[in-house]
């Protein structure tokens, strides 16, 4: 019995021993993993902090594992295609307060589908692609930026699922109608489809040119008919002025003598 104990006690001082190794194997693992500058850390999954690193482009060596993705407050100009692909857990995506200007057709690939939150408030977009926020299920955040509102921004929208909410806190900064600028883009889309007006103005000016030719040949065949007319009265007019040829006396004597004889 006493070596029973004994042999139990040792084997449950080992397993301890043994979990203590493997957890920190595995700390020293997440460590060593994580990007310059960021501090990583497990809370419900591994969260990456990026946050005030002064990074002037997306890290490409973050951990797969990657839950939480803070890259906030940070020098970011641009979001490449697939830069994501490889985070099939992330779930929360923060990059406010960058200088964001561009976003590729593909940035969010791989990460569409299992995003829960998307941050991009307070950076410098002004469009993106059509298909950059295609299949994306997230709560999205673009508010504060320098939005121009035209068909593509309309297009995007509707493809978002938070479509609503999303659109009603986007600002016009301009828009394809002068009108427009600096109102929600909610009440600019309900007051025109943006994406009609390429169409509707291509009718208006063929419109236009229609009308134009139509009156340049209506004139000319008036001016025409009038011309003719007033040939017409003219060489009328010349015709009455020509005297009329009357016989004389004589003539009609010598013509009497001929028929007598």
């Amino acid at each position: 019995m006493h070596l029973v104990d004994l042999w139990l006690t040792r084997s449950l001082s080992m397993c301890l021993l043994l979990q203590s190794f493997v957890l920190m194997i595995l700390c020293f693992h997440s460590a060593s993993m994580c990007p310059k500058g960021c501090l990583c850390s497990h809370s419900g999954g591994l969260n990456v902090s990026c946050s005030n690193a002064n990074l002037k482009e997306i890290p490409r060596d973050l951990p797969p594992e990657t839950v939480l993705l803070y890259l906030d407050s940070n020098q970011i100009t641009s979001i490449p295609n697939e830069i994501f692909k490889d985070l099939h857990q992330l779930r929360v995506l923060n990059l406010s307060k960058n200088g964001i200007e561009f976003i590729d057709e593909h940035a969010f690939k791989g990460v569409a589908e299992t995003l829960q939150t998307l941050d991009l408030s307070d950076n410098r977009i002004q469009s993106v692609h059509k298909n950059a926020f295609n299949n994306l299920k997230a709560r999205a955040r673009i508010a504060n930026n320098p939005w121009h509102c035209d068909c593509t921004l309309q297009q995007v929208l509707r493809s978002m699922a938070s479509n609503h909410e999303t659109a009603n806190n986007v600002i016009c900064k301009t828009s394809v109608l002068d009108e427009h600028a600096g109102r929600p883009f909610l009440n600019a889309a309900n007051d025109a489809d943006l994406c009609n007006l390429p169409k509707k103005t291509t009718d208006y000016a063929m419109l236009v040119t229609m009308f134009g030719w139509f009156t340049m040949v209506i004139s000319y065949v008036v001016y025409y008919v009038r011309q003719n007319q007033e040939d017409a009265r003219r060489h009328l007019e010349y015709l009455k002025s020509l005297p009329s040829r009357q016989k004389k006396p004589d003539e009609a004597d010598d013509i009497s003598t001929v028929v007598l004889d």
